[in-house]
């Protein structure tokens, strides 16, 4: 028989030191993530400063006090549906055209960037993992796709920005390129407006632009967590299809892909909430110092949420950028929502259901042989 001291050891849990390492992340969670989701929900559902109060110049005045009036969806539905109210003591002006066109430029923008993206991602990785293809220096190459992103957001801007300038006077390398592959004079031609063009005649160049960039951001990060997933399939599958003479197609199609749905919709939705949550290049990716100065047609969700923020240098509209950050959430959940329904195993969901109709059947079954057992005393 086991002796007391072997009995004690096994009686010790050891499980609550798992939890005791991972307090920290809660703690930090709930601190800088949790919390603020909460504050966020709470801002949207209080009013803006006054709008109203200018001077006789048409000037602000400077003056201004935040209102605490609970005003509960009124915030929304004005940047929804443009339903602007007064009431007493302010006056709320916002167009909700403005909310509508920076959504619409998020989803262009993201879809824009996430198409090319992993198709590009998907390809490399498949090339880098096949086993009948031998490329020399692998991994250098894997480092040299990655490395695009590890560098901040700032400094990408930076860089795109000089490449791509469009001051007439001094063009950009970009400019200068393409204007003398055309035969355009650069003092008297309009250079391309990659990143200017206020006045929206052409909303494709910027546009394609920070897709560009965005796909040269992310792609080798995409690449790895892709080819990660092929390896993890198993390898007698591959050779089972090349024993029964499959093509390189077939095999993608029938083998990969099905065996990579996981990883697929791991990539998807984080893309998504990334995508949606678009905010430093378009607002690096400008003219000036102010909103006002970034492309109309790059003007995301968060770069509306910050103007919010820094209106007029008085904050005067948090009410407004707590409404947007609760619709950008709201959205972004049911997106995802449909994204993980769609992707679901249809196979394991259809075992579930006929293990619960055994289990009712056999329940059905006992209740009946116990009323029967009663019904002949």
């Amino acid at each position: 028989m086991p002796s007391n001291a072997a009995r004690r050891i096994k009686s010790i849990s050891y499980a609550r030191y798992g939890y005791y390492f991972i307090i920290p992340f809660f703690i930090v969670y709930i601190l800088f993530q949790f919390w603020p989701l909460i504050q966020t929900f709470i801002i949207a559902f209080y009013g803006n400063t006054d709008l109203g109060n200018v001077n006789g110049d048409g000037s602000r005045i400077q003056n201004l006090k935040y209102t605490d009036e609970f005003v509960g969806f009124q915030n929304i539905s004005e940047l929804l549906f443009n339903n602007n109210n007064e009431s007493a003591g302010r006056s709320i002006r916002v167009n909700s055209t403005d909310f509508w066109q920076s959504l619409e430029n998020t989803l262009i923008l993201w879809i824009g960037n996430f198409l090319p993206q992993i198709s590009l991602s998907l390809l490399l990785a498949v090339w880098f993992t096949d086993a009948k293809i031998k490329i020399k220096g692998k991994g250098f190459f894997k480092v040299i796709m990655y490395l695009p992103n590890i560098i901040t957001a700032a400094s990408v801007a930076a860089l795109f920005k000089t490449l791509l300038d469009d001051t007439p006077k001094f063009p950009g390398p970009v400019n200068g390129f393409f204007m003398d592959l055309l035969g355009r004079d650069l003092k008297a031609d309009q250079p391309f407006t990659f990143i200017a063009n206020i006045t929206s005649e052409q909303p494709w160049l910027p546009r394609a632009s920070v897709m560009f960039i965005q796909t040269w951001l992310w792609f080798g990060n995409t690449m790895l967590m892709l080819m990660s997933g092929i390896m993890g399939i198993n390898g007698s599958l591959f050779e089972a299809a090349d024993i029964d003479g499959a093509n390189s197609w077939q095999v993608f199609v029938h083998i990969t892909l099905p065996l990579l749905r996981p990883i697929m919709l791991y990539t998807l939705v984080t893309s998504m909430i990334g995508g949606l949550q678009m905010f430093d290049i378009p607002l690096l990716f400008r003219q000036g110092p102010t909103f006002a100065s970034v492309n109309p047609n790059l003007r995301t969700i968060a770069v509306f949420i910050f103007s919010k923020f820094q209106a007029d240098k008085v904050k005067n509209a948090w009410g407004y950028a707590g409404a947007a950050s609760v619709i950008l959430f709201v959205m972004t959940s049911i997106l995802g929502t449909i994204a993980f329904y769609i992707n679901r195993d249809k196979d394991a969901l259809a075992k579930k259901k006929q293990i619960k109709k055994l289990i009712k059947q056999q329940k059905i079954k006992a209740q009946k042989a116990t009323l029967g057992g009663y019904s002949g005393l």
